[in-house]
């Protein structure tokens, strides 16, 4: 019989300084994934944007920019950590910024099996920030400067049956912000969320209205909260700590189809957090109080699909 309980890592990331190599970088995920394979773990998780800082604080242009893209997947710069992964028989989730070979910039992630292959691969849909930087502000989100939408929709993925044949899909930072995210993968069946974030400790808005505290409840609510309401495991992984003077959260998690934490990290540096992924344990929500088939009612939802913005009623 085949066994759907998945050992799974969270390999949350401290903090990565402007300054700091490439290598340097790759040579902490690959420990790592070390750490997370000596636990048992068949699936490593790692943040958004995880080969690099998180640039888009920074006004850049030219090549100053283009050194933090990607131009394929792997490439020279990253292959080791495939090389390992697959010695290993490990796979995992890591968030980068692309380029195309058309020139396009999207904010991506991919999912990697045991053997090293790409199954899937998303781009962020719900980019913060803004265009232009604020003036006078201490922190810029540059995120819509940087990065066009994402084009894939949010896709769920069959995986194999080293992964317990998991149906599996992926979001980027914000997005687990927006319940429309969790419910379009739900509503694929989804098993098996993967997160990374760079979360900022502070409002990355301006003012002083969310603090550190504040913030990283806010990113384990919309964790709990969303992997019950569509009955799936959740596993959100930050990158944290101090990034040039700006601060990230941390708090990576895996959240289980209850909505409860199963696993938490400590601390805002490197840390390796692992739990047993039993997807069975989805199909309590799914065939009862979440049976989408038996209790949606899509026909009065249609107001999400036809606006974005707030229309409040009439005085």
């Amino acid at each position: 019989m085949l066994s759907r309980i998945v050992r799974a890592a969270a390999a949350q990331m401290g903090p990565t300084q402007r300054a700091d190599s490439r290598a340097h970088t790759l040579a902490r995920m690959i420990a790592l994934l070390d750490q997370a394979a000596a636990q048992g773990a068949q699936l490593v998780v790692f943040p958004e944007l995880a080969f690099t800082t998180f640039f888009p604080r920074w006004i850049l242009e030219g090549e100053a920019l283009d050194s933090y893209f990607e131009r394929a997947m792997p490439n020279p710069d990253v292959q080791p950590l495939f090389d390992r992964a697959r010695a290993l028989g490990v796979g995992f989730y890591v968030g980068y910024a692309e380029l195309t070979a058309d020139g396009r910039r999207f904010n991506a992630s991919i999912l990697v099996d045991g053997e090293g292959q790409i199954i899937s691969k998303y781009r962020k849909v719900h980019l913060p920030g803004s265009v232009e930087p604020r003036p006078g502000a201490k922190y810029q989100q540059l995120e819509k400067r940087y990065f066009e939408y994402g084009d894939l929709g949010f896709p769920a993925v069959r995986t194999g049956a080293a992964w317990g044949r998991a149906i599996m899909g992926m979001m980027i930072c914000n997005d687990r912000r927006w319940p429309e995210s969790w419910r379009v993968l739900g509503l694929q069946g989804v098993e098996l969320i993967c997160i990374g974030y760079n979360s900022a400790a502070y409002d990355p808005n301006g003012g002083n209205a969310e603090d550190a505290a504040l913030r990283t409840f806010h990113s384990t609510l919309v964790a709990q909260a969303n992997a019950y309401m569509n009955a799936t495991w959740a596993i959100a992984v930050a990158k944290a700590g101090d990034e040039d003077g700006s601060g990230l959260i941390g708090a990576s998690c895996i959240v289980d189809p209850n909505g409860q934490i199963v696993a938490q990290a400590t601390s805002l540096a490197d840390e390796v957090i692992v739990a047993d992924i039993d997807l069975d344990l989805c199909r309590q929500g799914k065939d009862k109080m979440f049976n989408f088939a038996a209790h949606r009612r899509p026909e009065q939802y249609r107001v999400i699909t036809e606006r974005a913005g707030a229309i409040e009623p009439a005085q």
